[in-house]
């Protein structure tokens, strides 16, 4: 009964809307919570920066792990440490029949050059490929020749012969080019020719277009230089002699000896 009494109370004194704010003001102000010290908040997470306008975003975009790659620089696969071009020409697998069995060996044909004018070829068999590279790269080096040239082509047109296969080797002007298939390609590059003409007749086994090729290439000759002739007689820079006096001279110079000789020689008279 007195609960009731004080509601009944409560309800007879708010009579206003304002009355009534006042209340429910003074019930807020009296929950209020305890002040929290600073320490105890936890720190707000930092804000996350978005991409900029016009820079890839979501899976894929942006740099990758690592930072930024570096520039991938390496050397060509047919030149070496030692300056040398190196191909291989062909890798053949050869097998040996033996009362044991069959045992299988691989053959390699390396054509090794400079590419300044020499190159030579080798032939290695071992019972890998790496050890038959190998072995025909020692040999390739000890047979190197210098193949005479006029600058990026060779001087003249010539035929290479080895067995039955037959090379035609022709000059070409600048910009033509290597007109080659793959053997004889590979021992113009390693010589250092840029511009020729080629041809393989009948046969096309490697080993014997290498060896004709190189057959062809030995033969060639070398381009001597223009004989430089003096001014003419009389001239500023003084008289010069052309080889054709030089010659009549030094002919009428033996004649003049003969005579001599045969003067000074004793007569003889006949009884």
């Amino acid at each position: 009964m007195k609960e009731i009494k004080k509601i009944d109370e409560k309800e007879l004194a708010v009579k206003t809307a304002a009355q009534a704010e006042q209340i429910l003001e003074q019930e807020s102000e009296a929950q209020v919570l305890p002040e929290v010290p600073e320490e105890v908040i936890a720190p707000q997470a930092p804000a996350v920066a978005q991409p900029a306008a016009g820079t890839p975003s979501g899976r894929g975009g942006g740099r990758r792990r690592g930072g930024e790659r570096k520039p991938f620089s390496r050397k060509p696969s047919s030149l070496t440490d030692s300056g040398l071009i190196e191909k291989v020409v062909s890798i053949n697998r050869v097998s040996k029949t033996t009362k044991g069995g069959t045992r299988l060996a691989f053959s390699a044909l390396v054509v090794v050059g400079d590419g300044k004018g020499k190159a030579g070829y080798g032939l290695g068999k071992a019972g890998e490929v790496a050890m038959a590279i190998k072995k025909g790269l020692a040999a390739a080096k000890k047979q190197m020749i210098v193949i005479a040239r006029r600058g990026t082509t060779i001087t003249h047109e010539i035929i290479g012969q080895c067995g039955s296969a037959i090379v035609l080797l022709k000059p070409a002007s600048e910009g033509t080019g290597v007109i080659a298939s793959g053997a004889v390609r590979a021992v113009c590059d390693g010589a250092g020719i840029k511009n020729i003409l080629t041809k393989c007749h009948r046969s096309n086994n490697p080993i014997n277009v290498v060896k004709a090729t190189f057959d062809g290439l030995s033969r060639l000759k070398a381009v001597r230089p223009a004989m430089t002739v003096g001014p003419a007689i009389g001239g500023a820079g003084g008289s010069a002699i052309s080889p054709i006096s030089c010659s009549s001279e030094a002919n009428d110079k033996g004649g003049a000896q003969k005579e001599d000789q045969s003067d000074a020689s004793p007569s003889i008279t006949k009884p």
